[in-house]
């Protein structure tokens, strides 16, 4: 029997930003390995990295921990990072609940995030 993965990333860049759309569920089983991939697929060039989770269906405080920690990663390095969810959907809920938006911008769509990493630089 074969398990199917929870969350698939899928990362391309968008010129001198890094777009990554997680779809699926980020949690204690996932959030090591998602956090990985997106700290590894940012080069030191890069602007930024728009996370696009327009497609993520849960994200539990293993998630939500590691997106701070990413946050923080970035900024040091200083760049940035903006995250993409659609107004109507669930996760803005949570994310509004964890105040991230305090420490991660948070966009309706990928290009209004990368504008905003480019007027920004």
């Amino acid at each position: 029997m074969s398990v199917e993965p929870q969350v698939s990333i899928d990362v391309h860049g968008e010129g001198d930003i890094v777009v990554a759309r997680v779809t699926g569920e980020v949690d204690l089983a996932s959030a090591d390995t998602v956090g990985g991939e997106l700290a590894s697929a940012v080069p030191n060039r890069a602007l930024g990295l728009v996370l696009d989770m327009s497609g993520t269906a849960y994200l539990d405080s293993s998630g939500i921990s590691l997106v701070f920690d990413l946050a923080e990663r970035l900024r040091r390095r200083q760049q940035q990072l903006r995250f993409v969810v659609p107004e109507d959907a669930p996760l803005r809920r949570v994310l509004r609940i964890v105040n991230a938006a305090d420490v991660v911008p948070i966009d309706a769509t990928v290009d209004e995030a990368a504008a905003e990493i480019r007027a920004a630089a």
